[in-house]
């Protein structure tokens, strides 16, 4: 689970460890997403059924790859929170506001994974989630 800067437990997917060579990250299911989707209704203190801070994350041992999908996604709207090196990693950490169920999410992870494929970069590593500040 990640937290987020407010320093409230945001819902989170976090699937993978270890040196990106050896991240052979199992795609985000549908089934783990209705989980998420159900866990979240259960304890946290915001409206899971409306607009919500949707922060996702994208790794790359490429920094110019990284700095690239950073400028399309800018340009497609999102804004970009950071991005930074960890363990000869570079991470792009972007967030929009949405309003997303369990199938749109799904279809969001789904672009996401085709993007970083396109792009070159190693990962789409997931999602997490907050109240819109």
């Amino acid at each position: 689970m990640r937290v987020n800067r407010f320093g409230a437990a945001m819902a989170a997917l976090v699937l993978t460890t270890g040196p990106i060579g050896a991240w052979a990250a199992p795609r985000i299911s549908h089934a783990q997403l209705e989980e998420m989707f159900s866990n979240m209704r259960g304890s946290a203190a915001w409206n899971v059924d409306g607009p919500l801070l949707w922060g996702y994350f994208f790794t790359s041992p490429d920094r110019a790859k990284v700095d690239q999908a950073a400028k399309i996604l800018v340009g497609r709207g999102y804004r970009l929170v950071e991005i930074h090196r960890d363990r000869g990693v570079w991470w792009l950490h972007v967030e929009r506001v949405e309003h997303h169920t369990v199938d749109s999410l799904d279809a969001r992870n789904a672009e996401f994974y085709a993007f970083a494929q396109g792009e070159g970069l190693a990962t789409y590593d997931g999602m997490d989630v907050g109240p819109v500040p």
